[in-house]
C-alpha cells in the first residue's frame, strides 16, 4: 500500500508539471515572438493583424472578481455567521443542504440563469434612468460570480468560526458584552485566518470561471470605462477563439493560459502563507 500511496502522490505531481511543460513550452515562444510588454499592456487583440494585446482581458477578470467578492463574501460571511449563532436547528438542517446544493449547480446553469435574469433586470433598470444598453457588462458577470462564490465563503468560513474556542465568546460576555459585540468583535476576528482563506479561494473560483461569464460579460475585448459595459476576460478569451486558432494566435492563446495560471498561482501561495500563519 505505501507503494500504492507513492504512485498515486508521484501521479498528481507528474500531472502538474506535464501541465506547466506544456503551458510554458507553447506559451514562452509566443510571449518573445510578441513581446512580453507587447503582450501584457498591449489594448487590442486582431488576431487577423497579428496584433495580441491581453491588457483588456486582463483589466476585465480582475474588474468581474473584485465586483464579485465586494458582492459575494459580505453575504457569504454573514450567512455564516448566521449559521453558526443565530440559525435554529430545523432551519440549519434547511439551510445548510441548501448552501451545499449551490456549489453543485453546472456553470451552465448559473449562466442560463445570468441571461435570463440578470442582464434583463440590468437593462430594465437603466432604461429607467434614460441608458440604452444590452445588460451584458461587468455588473452582470459579478452579481453572477458573486452567487457562484457564496458555497465556498460560506462553506470555508463556518467550520472556522465554529472551531474559535468557546472560552473566547463565554469571556467577552463576563466582561458585560452583548451576544452581537462577542460575536462580531471577539469571536470573527479570532477566526480571520480561516475567513481570509475562504476569501482567497472564493477569488480564485472567480477568477477560473468560464462559461457562465461568457454568457452575460458581452465578449468585447476593450478596456471598460463602466461596469455596465461588456468586456472580455481572459478564460472567456481562450474559449472563445481556441476552437479555430492556428499558429502565432493559437500560440498567444496558449501564452494567456501561462498569465492565467500565474494568477492562480499567487492566489494559491498566498493561501498557503495565510493557513500557515494562521496555525502560528
Amino acid at each position: 500500500m505505501h507503494i500504492v500511496f507513492f504512485v498515486c502522490a508521484l501521479a498528481s505531481i507528474a500531472a502538474v508539471v506535464l501541465i506547466c511543460l506544456f503551458l510554458f513550452a507553447n506559451g514562452i515562444p509566443a510571449m518573445k515572438e510578441i513581446g512580453l510588454l507587447n503582450f501584457l499592456t498591449g489594448a487590442k487583440w486582431k488576431p487577423g493583424n497579428d496584433i495580441y494585446g491581453i491588457l483588456p482581458m486582463i483589466l476585465g477578470s480582475i474588474y468581474i472578481t473584485a465586483g464579485a467578492v465586494v458582492i459575494g463574501v459580505p453575504v457569504g460571511l454573514l450567512t455564516a455567521i448566521f449559521m453558526a449563532f443565530y440559525c435554529p436547528k430545523k432551519l440549519y438542517g434547511l439551510l445548510k443542504p441548501c448552501t451545499e446544493l449551490l456549489a453543485g449547480i453546472p456553470s451552465i446553469v448559473y449562466g442560463f440563469f445570468g441571461m435570463v435574469v440578470i442582464v434583463p433586470c440590468i437593462r430594465t433598470v437603466a432604461a429607467l434612468f434614460g441608458a440604452d444598453i444590452s445588460g451584458s457588462s461587468i455588473l452582470a458577470a459579478s452579481v453572477l460570480l458573486g452567487i457562484m462564490i457564496l458555497p465556498t465563503i460560506i462553506g470555508a468560513s463556518e467550520p472556522t468560526i465554529r472551531a474559535v474556542e468557546q472560552s473566547y465568546y463565554e469571556g467577552a460576555l463576563a466582561l458585560g458584552a452583548t451576544h452581537e459585540r462577542s460575536v462580531f468583535t471577539v469571536v470573527v476576528p479570532a477566526a480571520k485566518s480561516g475567513i481570509l482563506a475562504a476569501v482567497i479561494l472564493g477569488v480564485g473560483r472567480a477568477l477560473g470561471e468560464t462559461m457562465a461569464v461568457m454568457m452575460v460579460v458581452g465578449n468585447q475585448p476593450r478596456v471598460p470605462n463602466s461596469i455596465l459595459q461588456g468586456v472580455r476576460t481572459l478564460t472567456t478569451n481562450i474559449v472563445m477563439e481556441m476552437g479555430y486558432a492556428t499558429d502565432l494566435h493559437r500560440e498567444a492563446l496558449i501564452a494567456t493560459g501561462v498569465v492565467l495560471f500565474a494568477f492562480i498561482l499567487i492566489i494559491n501561495l498566498c493561501f498557503s502563507a495565510i493557513k500557515r500563519s494562521g496555525k502560528e
